[in-house]
């Protein structure tokens, strides 16, 4: 049994001064700016069998322009090991969430932090509360500090000044904030010598591409390696409802697949999963795509062999697939797959199900996953930072965003009085450059087979091009979707994976 002891120091507690002229922000009409406000908390606990005593940091950290002005507040969860050894070297691992326009709360609450939210593991929801908060013993705070990031218009993170959220609400945006923060915070904690790494979810893979070719390129900040949870670079082959899109009919199949045969929809059954998954692999690359790349100069015997093949992965009917023309949309399985029995499946995990009003639409209306889980991570965060990490402020933590978020967000890559074609997001171009600026920074990657926003067989499409080498990049599989840290012996494996990745990457001096 973990043993937990916390002393809250101050409520607003000034780590490091930060001056204020007031009378500028008079003439320009805006209230002075207050220093920031920081929680501290002193903590002890066991982790992997390691006694870790820690400072807890819940406080907002101030990014300045060039004039040294504050331009933005971004709140954080920072984890710090406070019994070090004489001569140990102490990693810091910075963690955020995707969206955009997510807080941090499910890597938090879910996978990584200190403490956890107890979840049914069988894709069950999870009812009303109180819901169970436990210690979370396998994290990883034995090998790294960590510091959960909230981005701005998310949590409490805000604009300042005469900044808006907009200025920070855009791709290359957002990866410049979160560049800047991290500059920020290894500068006022005196950490520019310790070994760096960026551990992102879904778009936070995306933004984490993007920050570490800023990082290894404009600032000259070493990492010593990436974790992505549920890689989201090539949005190419996420995009199932966009109808021409052939790559997301091929990237979807082996998850489609998998979440077949876990419904019990595949005749007969296979002999295993992970055999019945590469097979499934093998079908869309081999046989599946170039069958959709003829489009209707198929003859009759390759299509009616390949419609045959695909309703044996998909649990889907025949009738159904003739109907789709051999285009089925990861969206539309989800609703398909078991409307017989007036169910859905889940997008962000396949395995739960839900009752949707409308039997008869095309795709789900809502995502039965995020139904089920969602309320009790909410609530895990906001139960947990008022009683073990003493935050006791008026301000609105945004979870979700702030609802201008999402229809001011700027995916546009270049200035706008400058030409440019929309194209799919993609940043695995810029880990490309990443990893070649700095040779020995590697990518752990890992997927939920379950997974129907960002599949796994996508990870593997983006990681396996776009110039990247195949001995920079690790992967691994788990028996849960997009946060696979829901399934229990998924989060103990995960964390188990990622401490041993980030061991790897700590060279011996």
């Amino acid at each position: 049994m973990q043993k937990w002891w916390c002393k809250a120091l101050v409520s607003s507690v000034l780590l490091v001064p930060l001056t204020i002229l007031a009378a500028e922000s008079e003439v320009e009409n805006l209230p002075p700016i207050p220093e920031p406000t920081r929680f501290v908390t002193e903590h002890s606990g066991r982790f992997n069998d390691v006694r870790v005593d820690y400072q807890t940091v819940a406080g907002e950290t101030y990014l300045q322009n060039l004039e040294g002005e504050p331009k933005a507040a971004l709140f954080t969860f920072a984890y710090v090991k406070t019994n070090l050894a004489a001569d140990e070297v102490r990693p810091v691992t910075f963690v955020w969430n995707g969206g955009p326009g997510s807080s941090s709360t499910w890597l938090h609450m879910g996978g990584y932090g200190p403490k956890r939210i107890v979840v049914p593991s069988d894709a069950q929801h999870a009812g009303p509360p109180p819901y169970p908060v436990l210690d979370a013993p396998e994290t990883i705070l034995d090998v790294t500090d960590l510091v959960f990031i909230d981005p701005v218009g998310t949590g409490f993170s805000r604009a300042l000044g005469d900044y808006e959220g907009k200025d920070f609400w855009g791709l290359n945006e957002d990866a410049d904030s979160m560049a800047l923060f991290i500059r920020t915070w290894i500068t006022e904690h005196g950490r520019w010598n310790s070994p760096k790494f960026l551990l992102g979810e879904s778009f936070g893979t995306t933004r984490a591409a993007a920050v570490a070719r800023k990082m290894e390129e404009d600032l000259a900040i070493s990492l010593n390696g990436i974790v992505f949870i549920s890689q989201a670079l090539d949005y190419q082959g996420s995009t199932p409802y966009v109808r021409d899109n052939i790559v997301s009919y091929i990237t979807y199949v082996p998850t489609m697949a998998a979440t077949a045969l876990y419904h019990g929809r595949v005749q007969p059954p296979p002999e295993s999963q992970e055999t019945f998954i590469q097979q499934s692999r093998e079908f869309a690359v081999n046989e599946y795509l170039p069958a959709l790349f003829k489009g209707n100069t198929v003859s009759q015997e390759e299509y009616l062999s390949v419609r045959d093949r695909l309703a044996y992965f998909t649990g889907l009917s025949t009738e159904y697939i003739d109907r789709a023309k051999l285009r089925v949309q990861g969206t539309r399985f989800a609703k398909e797959l078991l409307r017989d029995q007036g169910v859905a499946v889940g997008r962000l995990d396949s395995r739960y199900t839900e009752d949707e009003i409308d039997d008869l639409s095309a795709e789900t209306a809502r995502d039965a996953a995020s139904d089920s889980i969602s309320s009790a991570y909410r609530s895990a965060l906001m139960s947990y930072m008022r009683s073990d990490l003493g935050v006791d402020w008026d301000r609105m933590y945004l979870d979700p965003a702030d609802p201008d978020l999402s229809k001011n967000w700027r995916w546009r890559t270049v200035p706008d009085d400058t030409s440019w074609e929309p194209a799919y997001v993609n940043t695995a171009h810029d880990l490309a450059t990443a990893l070649r600026i700095n040779p020995s920074l590697k990518v752990f990657v890992a997927s939920g087979y379950f997974d129907l926003v960002t599949p796994f067989f996508d990870a593997e499409f983006t990681l396996n091009r776009h110039d990247i080498r195949a001995d920079r990049i690790e992967y691994a599989y788990y028996q849960g979707g997009h946060m696979m840290y829901v399934n229990e012996p998924s989060r103990v494996a995960l964390l188990e994976d990622t401490r041993r990745f980030i061991q790897s990457q700590i060279p011996i001096r």
